[in-house]
């Protein structure tokens, strides 16, 4: 991992000492290295401490300060089940707790095949094709029991 601090932070460094500069590039760090890898693999971050003279303690401040960051490697699908009010009124724990079933994991945790990773959320802001969920970045409304499985064996094809 070549990290080069001036064409990241691009004219801005001019402006800026060495260690602002190193300090600047943290969050950009982390987010390739989280596409990477799926998350922030402690080596990595160890490296990029190292890379950057930066004390471990510092980087790993950074990186935890922010929830987009995780520490665990995720699955390849991100399933997020909307349990805010309109949904959960029209089924939102029946859709959860299926997802649940079908791949015996509980919510915020990862399958052992690291295909997906099941999280929940207040409001996804699709309380009008309620019960809502979304896979990676594809919002799935009105979820019945067919859709359930559609999702299902989205999951399984990955």
């Amino acid at each position: 991992m070549d990290i080069k601090p001036d064409e990241i932070i691009g004219h801005i460094g001019e402006v800026l000492t060495e260690r602002q500069k190193k300090r600047g590039i943290l969050i950009h760090a982390f987010q390739k290295i989280q596409h990477e890898y799926n998350f922030l693999p402690g080596d990595a971050l160890k490296a990029l401490s190292e890379k950057l003279d930066i004390p471990m303690s510092d980087v790993y401040s950074a990186a935890t300060f922010y929830k987009q960051f995780y520490f665990t490697p995720r699955g390849k699908k991100i399933v997020r089940v909307c349990t805010g009010t309109a949904c959960h009124v029209r089924g939102a724990s029946k859709v959860l707790n299926k997802i649940k079933d079908e791949f015996d994991i509980e919510e915020g945790e990862t399958t052992p095949d690291l295909s997906m990773t099941l999280e929940t959320v207040g409001c996804i802001g699709c309380c009008g094709l309620a019960p809502v969920a979304t896979v990676n970045e594809d919002i799935v409304g009105e979820i019945d029991m067919k859709k359930i499985e559609e999702i299902i064996e989205t999951i399984k094809r990955s």
